[in-house]
């Protein structure tokens, strides 16, 4: 072995580590945190406002890392494959032959033997290890020079990055493909795997992932479930449909639903008739309304929760395209959509059918329509709602609460107690209408609707 042998394997020996450094940065910083980050920095550690300034931007960076290990393996394999040819090709003879293409042969798969265990276990898995092991140290090591690195390369590991993409068939990443929301996805499941957390909190990190792509039209209150107010109420009707319903914010109306100019909050309410008794029979609901948050149907759910948190309001107001009131939507439900329905101690079971002693019949408002016959011995036929509770909102107009009496088929339906966070009508009471009463209110509704 020569000189020149013994300096190229230093070299290749050399440049491994470097490499092995890179990559140890590089599973560093991918699994550092800027609040972590953010920490240090307020504890006055050296390089955490660098650490910072990476985390700020981590593709720019973590593909810098990418591109100079992977300059640094490739460069000592190279390096070590030079170094096999002289060792094993014979030198001096013939340019070729048997002897000198068999020696080639043995010295490529020497280097690759070597070079596969090198790369994998000096390059790969020790420094990666080491990465996740002691990230806090690593990161702060690394920053500095890992910022010096991209100002030199410039926008090279970019460009790099925009040539692959154009070769690649398919759309590409424009920061690289090397970090990436699935490969999230898939440590989280692999954490549950390993038990580090729960089945529960695996599903909740994912709905947090799936945040982002949630719009609001997809977990607001439709319209045709919106209890509201008009704006001339008195006071002591808006705190009687607030109790009846179980609502706290009723939206306050002027013309119709699509003109709503606030919202009766029943604190306010309660809080005025405990200070001036006469106020709930004298002063209007208008003059208690709170101002309206009003938010596009299209607006994903993520940013929906900031804007609620910066405002400090619990329920908006959710506009269609043309401007009319699509529905309402609240924080309890952006929540749901992270840890699941939210119940209470006033939620039941639900109740589809019982039959009381009485000949009464207790349904669920979600029961069919179509199914009545089978119940009750009346066929009902209605091609404009599919469920008891739609067919009782139909008669009356609006969304039916506890004590709303609609007769309509020879049939009385009356809302009982409401269910659910909502406060959604739970059961409806449907009893049959003698002959006589049925023919003379063949289509008859009350509501104690205060609205």
């Amino acid at each position: 072995m020569s000189t020149v042998d013994i300096w190229l394997l230093v070299i290749a020996a050399v440049l491994v580590v470097v490499a092995g450094l890179f990559s140890s940065a590089d599973a560093a910083l991918s699994s550092f945190s800027k609040a972590r980050a953010e920490q240090l920095a307020a504890e006055g550690r050296g390089g955490a406002p660098k650490l910072l300034t990476i985390l700020g931007d981590p593709p720019r960076f973590l593909n810098t890392a990418l591109l100079l290990r992977m300059l640094t393996e490739i460069a000592a394999i190279i390096l070590v494959t030079v170094t096999m040819l002289d060792l094993i090709v014979p030198r001096g003879g013939a340019e070729s032959g048997p002897e000198t293409d068999s020696g080639r042969w043995w010295a490529m798969f020497a280097t690759l033997a070597v070079m596969l265990v090198i790369s994998f276990v000096v390059i790969g898995v020790a420094p990666r290890t080491l990465g996740r092991q002691h990230s806090e140290r690593v990161a702060l090591l690394s920053a500095g020079p890992l910022l010096g690195f991209t100002k030199v390369l410039g926008p090279l590991p970019q460009l790099l990055i925009l040539v692959g993409n154009a070769i690649t068939p398919g759309r590409g990443f424009s920061e690289g493909p090397f970090a990436s929301e699935a490969e999230l996805r898939e440590l989280v499941d692999l954490a549950e795997a390993s038990s580090v957390i729960e089945s529960g909190e695996r599903e909740m990190i994912h709905s947090v992932f799936e945040l982002g792509d949630t719009i609001v039209r997809e977990v607001m209150v439709p319209r045709t479930d919106v209890v509201f107010i008009e704006r001339h109420k008195t006071l002591r009707q808006a705190m009687s449909l607030a109790l009846r319903s179980g609502y706290s914010r009723i939206p306050v109306v002027g013309e119709n639903l699509d003109d709503i100019v606030g919202f009766a909050y029943l604190k306010d309410i309660t809080r005025r008739v405990f200070d001036r008794h006469e106020a709930e029979t004298t002063e209007r609901v208008d003059s208690m309304m709170r101002p309206v948050l009003y938010v596009p149907d299209s607006k994903p759910v993520d940013a929906l929760l900031r804007e609620m948190q910066a405002e400090r309001k619990h329920v908006a107001v959710v506009v269609d395209e043309y401007g009319g009131t699509a529905g309402l939507v609240t924080i309890e439900d952006v929540l749901e959509e992270i840890v699941g329905e939210i119940t209470d101690e006033y939620d039941v079971a639900r109740v589809d059918v019982e039959h009381l002693a009485n000949g009464s019949v207790r349904v669920s408002s979600r029961y069919p329509v179509d199914d009545l016959e089978d119940v009750c011995g009346i066929a009902v036929e209605d091609d404009d709602v599919d469920t008891v509770g739609g067919l009782m909102a139909k008669h009356l107009g609006r969304v039916p609460i506890a004590g709303s009496v609609v007769e309509a088929h020879g049939l009385r339906f009356s809302a009982e107690a409401p269910a659910g966070r909502r406060n959604r009508i739970g059961t409806v009471l449907i009893t049959l209408l003698e002959p006589a009463t049925a023919e003379h209110d063949d289509e008859s509704y009350s509501d104690s609707h205060a609205g």
